[in-house]
């Protein structure tokens, strides 16, 4: 019996050097059974491992024909689907949750974080930008940098406009995948990649990066790094800022707790527990120091924040008098406005 990580069935984007630009997977799946495996070795010689195997449309046809008398009917309605498509064609399988060697390999777990099949920070993605090549997506898809400037003079000739909407290795992500009872105001803004729990906004000036997003219910309007998690009934103010991974937190992993308020163009630099607030416009790194105040408005302490953080219940402002960093308890929890935020 072959343990199974993930596995899918996918179509993407090659460019002339046979090179993975992107894969689309319709229907990622975490596990499949021997039956799956068995069919795989017989039809495209699958021979273990994390292995990504190409397929022709032909044999696409014949996998959807064997996992239909297989019993395995949702498989069997994606590859006939597949079958049909112009562009290349993939089966990407993951025995064990490794390091990705190839770009199919990263665009499946991709898909497993933007499908809530598995949470940021659960499978394994190091090494994962020297295997993307850099893009230009394109209202003809995706293009490699280097035939750009070919396609957009093709296009030209033809009285045609290739639209250039970014170039990037990553997508966005509703390109691939719109999870169920979400707001996205602007697309651009969540990279595929992004973990976005049923209940999420994202307004327009929300962006959301890969391997980060929310638990649940949310509302964000500011940004959530790679590696950043916002936990449920949160809310992240109008440019505000999450410190991630890539972008000084180093090995510390940012994370927002429940209940939470980012005010707006506030930052973080350390992990909030629950019902924690920081004030409007007040940035907190981690050798931020913290003047602690008491339930009688005295200073009782000052330490660093970093030895705040992943604490619950506090309230982070700034004196107007002194400019001091004070926290204290913060004694109401914000509350979202279901009715605003509703997704029905």
């Amino acid at each position: 019996m072959t343990a199974v990580y993930s596995f899918a069935l996918g179509t993407g984007t090659q460019n002339s050097k046979g090179e993975w630009l992107e894969v689309f997977y319709p229907s990622p799946q975490l596990g499949a059974s021997q039956k799956v495996i068995d069919i795989l070795k017989s039809v495209l010689w699958y021979a273990g491992g994390n292995e990504v195997l190409a397929a022709t449309q032909e044999q696409m046809r014949v996998l959807a024909e064997q996992f239909s008398v297989a019993g395995e009917g949702d498989l069997a309605k994606t590859a006939m689907k597949l079958s049909a498509s112009r562009q290349p064609l993939v089966a990407t399988v993951l025995i064990n949750d490794e390091k990705p060697t190839t770009a199919p390999e990263v665009y499946l777990k991709l898909h497993l974080l933007s499908h809530r099949l598995v949470k940021p920070h659960t499978t394994t993605l190091d090494g994962m930008f020297g295997l993307l090549l850099n893009v230009a997506w394109t209202n003809e898809g995706a293009i490699d940098i280097n035939e750009l400037a070919e396609r957009q003079l093709q296009a030209r000739v033809e009285g045609r406009l290739l639209e250039v909407m970014s170039v990037d290795k990553f997508p966005k992500m509703a390109n691939y995948v719109v999870p169920k009872g979400v707001r996205i105001a602007h697309t651009a803004r969540v990279r595929l990649g992004a973990y976005l729990g049923e209940g999420t906004t994202i307004m327009h000036e929300g962006f959301v990066n890969f391997n980060a997003g929310t638990e649940g219910t949310a509302m964000i309007e500011g940004r959530i790094s790679a590696g950043v998690f916002v936990g449920e009934s949160s809310d992240l103010g109008g440019g505000c800022s999450t410190m991630g991974t890539l972008s000084g937190g180093n090995a510390v992993v940012i994370s927002v707790g429940k209940e939470c308020l980012i005010g707006a163009n506030a930052g973080i630099g350390i992990p909030l527990g629950d019902r924690c607030t920081v004030e409007a416009g007040l940035y907190i790194t981690a050798g931020s120091i913290v003047q602690l105040i008491d339930a009688d408005g005295k200073l009782a302490d000052k330490v660093k924040a970093r030895d705040l953080a992943g604490k619950s219940d506090l309230l982070f402002r700034r004196n107007s008098i002194n400019g001091a960093i004070e926290v204290l308890t913060n004694k109401s929890a914000i509350e979202l406005n279901h009715e605003l935020h509703a997704h029905n």
